[in-house]
């Protein structure tokens, strides 16, 4: 028997969960194996299963690294699909504004939430930026995220969204997280374009759009589709700009009311709507039809003190391949930390451990058309792998609060690891 070189073994983990591929668009099968091994070579997988069928199947190279996970787990590392990691400034004020009963609504129209932070970050230079989000994404990787969506949105000029997407590059540079970069210029109307909506729209879809294709700067366009921000034809409108242009399609949808713009984004062919706290089988029958991955956020609605969470149960037993992600932001959700999205998941979405698990790797790839690479642990795809310290999948969001991973590897390397 031909055996597989591998300069990475993992062996003896307690128990390997992780969802399975699949070319069907529906909720990914999931599977656990104990006393289990993996083996990668040259940062893909080369064997998966128990350690004594692994064994013999891989010749380790020399200089082999070799991690002995006796009593622990190990998983997929974390998609985080949808997150807003470049900013300067944090909004804690308007966190205690909302304990005293402000709205998010309330403040934002009055002048702070996302326009706070446009003027923020338009005062910091573009080093500063870079450093804060390095900081961040060591953060994220602490807590075993392995690749992440990273979106613009609080520039609002042209060179400022640019700086923003230059930022997101060169930290995928710089650090082991891969990032996957989103130009959201149409997140918010800025303070000198009050009043003047349709212009600040064309210098959108004339200006911004263009020069983000000219500079390869984006994969992904997304807008934030409501009715105090932008319209569903508004919406429409720069979404269809930004697909004729080449870039493939997100929207914000469907967070604060349901005003249809998931249903208008599917049939312009997104890859995922996210948020969706307010919808009904149309959205969902629009998103089965046209593959379009429903992403939740609930650690939003859980950090702006609401109450009405997205019907994940309802959309997975309709056969969405419901995905989670953290939304980092400064202002309505301020954490690095899936785990905790986990927990949420499992609490307020009425998803089983394993669910929120599969929602948080596999179905998140898929939200970024990376589910041929990333999201789960089988031959051939990257070895992104999270080892925790826990005995199982289910414990992960059942101890919440504190950091349980053991270590991280990221492309067959091991390039965090945390003390027990």
């Amino acid at each position: 028997m031909n055996r597989q070189k591998a300069d990475l073994l993992i062996k003896n983990c307690a128990e390997l969960a992780t969802p399975l591929s699949s070319q069907e668009f529906s909720p990914a099968n999931f599977q656990t194996i104990e006393d289990a091994s993996v083996a990668a070579y040259q940062g893909r997988i080369v064997a998966v299963g128990r350690h004594v069928e692994v064994a013999p199947r891989i010749q380790l190279v020399d200089n082999a690294e070799i991690f002995d996970a006796t009593d622990k787990t190990l998983t997929p590392g974390f998609v985080d699909c949808h997150t807003h990691p470049v900013f300067n400034g944090t909004r804690e004020n308007e966190f205690e504004m909302r304990v005293l009963g402000k709205s998010y609504e309330e403040i934002a129209i009055a002048g702070g939430g996302i326009r706070s932070s446009v003027r923020n970050l338009r005062q910091a230079s573009k080093e500063l930026l870079l450093e804060q989000t390095v900081a961040r994404l060591d953060r994220f990787l602490s807590f075993g995220t392995t690749t992440l969506e990273a979106k613009s949105g609080y520039g609002l000029t042209l060179d400022d969204e640019v700086k923003m997407l230059e930022v997101i590059s060169e930290a995928d540079r710089m650090h082991s997280i891969d990032l996957v970069p989103t130009f959201l210029g149409a997140h918010e109307i800025p303070d000198e374009y009050r009043g003047r909506k349709a212009d600040y729209i064309d210098l959108v879809v004339a200006e911004m759009i263009p020069r983000v294709i000219e500079q390869q700067l984006a994969e992904f366009c997304d807008v934030f589709c409501e009715s105090h921000v932008f319209s569903v034809d508004e919406s429409a409108h720069i979404l269809a700009s930004a697909k004729g242009a080449g870039l493939k399609l997100k929207i914000h949808s469907e967070q604060l009311n349901r005003i249809g713009g998931t249903v208008m984004a599917a049939g312009l062919g997104a890859t995922s709507a996210d948020h969706l706290d307010y919808t009904s089988q149309e959205d969902w029958e629009a998103m089965g039809e046209n593959k379009v991955v429903p992403v939740l956020l609930p650690g939003a609605v859980f950090f702006l003190g609401k109450s009405k969470y997205a019907e994940a149960r309802k959309m997975l037993d309709f056969g969405l391949p419901v995905a989670l992600a953290t939304d980092l932001n400064p202002g309505s959700c301020m954490t690095e930390s899936m785990p905790m999205m986990l927990t949420l998941a499992c609490l307020h979405l009425a998803l089983r451990p394993s669910e929120a698990l599969t929602a948080a790797t596999y179905h998140a790839a898929l939200a970024i058309d990376r589910g041929n690479l990333v999201g789960s642990i089988e031959v051939g795809k990257k070895a992104d792998l999270v080892i925790w310290n826990c005995p199982n999948h289910k414990h992960l969001p059942y101890h919440f609060g504190v950091n349980l991973v053991k270590a991280v590897v990221k492309s067959g390397k091991i390039v965090c690891e945390n003390r027990e």
